[in-house]
């Protein structure tokens, strides 16, 4: 695993997503409590932003058409989107948000 800085964790109020760039790749930063969560920044169905949708606990809503995803896992949650959007693993670190782009999917679990 090959974590790098993301973002300050004072950047991004619980229950709030921050949009960034790390690697040429658009992440999604999700603050639920204590943790934060990193999906791609992109509705695996519409193809726009998720850091621009609502947050409700672990899931974040498309503003478009109404898809929720888990941010733990990517999870598509209904319709219209069916495919997950990529995770990835995060650590924090003092003030520090850390991320893993290099192990896609880290947060899988059984829901």
């Amino acid at each position: 695993m090959t974590f790098q800085k993301a973002a300050d964790l004072s950047q991004i109020a619980d229950g709030t997503a921050l949009a960034i760039e790390l690697d040429g790749k658009d992440v999604a930063l999700v603050r639920v409590g204590g943790d934060v969560f990193a999906v791609e920044d992109m509705c695996s169905h519409a193809m726009v932003p998720l850091s621009e949708g609502d947050i409700e606990g672990c899931e974040i809503e498309c503003w478009l058409h109404g898809s929720r995803f888990d941010v733990r896992t990517g999870a598509a949650l209904n319709l219209p989107a069916t495919e997950p959007v990529p995770t990835y693993a995060t650590q924090i670190d003092g003030d520090v948000v850390l991320v893993d782009l290099d192990t896609p999917n880290a947060f899988e679990t059984d829901k």
